[in-house]
């Protein structure tokens, strides 16, 4: 399984404090190492437009919002339970095709970079 970190979920941790950072790393590193752990709590968000978004349990306070295929995983967004669930219903969730950077590595398939090529795009800022 691919697993790719999105620009948005950069942007959005690093607004967490020190803890809370530290938490959804570790979170971060148990889905890369086995997405499939009975641990990881996966919760279907069903307003998404696009259905293979999830959010994922870092502790109490904390979500990880991901995409989640068959063959990849994309780390999207991060936030605390307050935050996200203040007039945000994820209808907003959506992929859409990053602008090519002219890095030099691109992939066989012509994508690019394996954590630009997608990213998450919703309207969160001032979250």
């Amino acid at each position: 399984m691919e697993f790719r970190i999105a620009d948005t979920f950069t942007d959005s941790l690093a607004r967490l404090t020190g803890d809370e950072q530290k938490a959804v790393k570790t979170t971060a590193f148990d889905l890369q190492m086995n997405p499939a752990s009975p641990g990881l709590s996966f919760h279907k968000l069903d307003k998404a437009k696009d259905k293979n978004f999830w959010s994922v349990r870092v502790n109490v306070d904390i979500r990880l919002i991901v995409h989640k295929s068959e063959s990849s995983l994309l780390l999207c967004y991060v936030n605390t339970t307050t935050r996200l669930m203040t007039g945000r219903s994820g209808a907003n969730w959506r992929l859409i095709p990053k602008p090519r950077r002219s890095v030099g590595r691109d992939s066989e398939d012509g994508e690019g970079d394996c954590c630009s090529s997608l990213r998450a795009d919703r309207a969160c800022r001032g979250i």
